[in-house]
């Protein structure tokens, strides 16, 4: 297996975690509320949870870069944190998340929920918005642990 797999196979499973934390625990009540808003409130607080969750982010692949030795350029790292913080700032603005899901269709799963009710019945499982939200996520931190690999 090449350096670059095995880069990928440990920084990958250590993005999505960090996700998880990030998002979940070290993101504040305000941050969650405030920054989908628009205007300078939901940009400041978006900006404060992405800077947050960045640091996490590259605290945890920083500690698996250093404990397993791995074939990590210095430019790797800063691109898979860019496109990483990047893609979830965008995402996080939430207007542009919702318009995305109506350009491609899903404007019932992100926006109105369940087409029988007109809304998201049980939030609470990981449905509606907050289900693409996350799956937008993860698919940026597949790439971001990519390009943390191989550049």
């Amino acid at each position: 297996m090449s350096a670059s797999a095995v880069t990928f196979a440990v920084v990958l499973p250590a993005l999505l975690v960090a996700h998880n934390v990030a998002d979940h625990w070290v993101q504040t009540s305000h941050q969650a509320a405030c920054k989908g808003q628009r205007g300078h409130a939901g940009r400041k607080a978006c900006a404060a949870h992405v800077a947050s969750y960045t640091a996490v982010t590259a605290l945890v692949v920083g500690l698996v870069w250093l404990v397993f030795g791995l074939d990590v350029s210095p430019v790797g790292f800063v691109v898979g944190q860019l496109v990483s913080a990047l893609t979830h700032y965008w995402a996080d603005r939430r207007f542009t998340l919702a318009a995305l899901a109506r350009l491609t269709g899903h404007t019932r799963f992100y926006v109105l929920g369940t087409p029988r009710t007109g809304r998201d019945d049980n939030p609470s499982l990981g449905t509606g918005a907050y289900a693409l939200d996350q799956a937008w996520h993860w698919l940026w931190l597949f790439v971001a642990a990519l390009l943390t690999a191989v550049l």
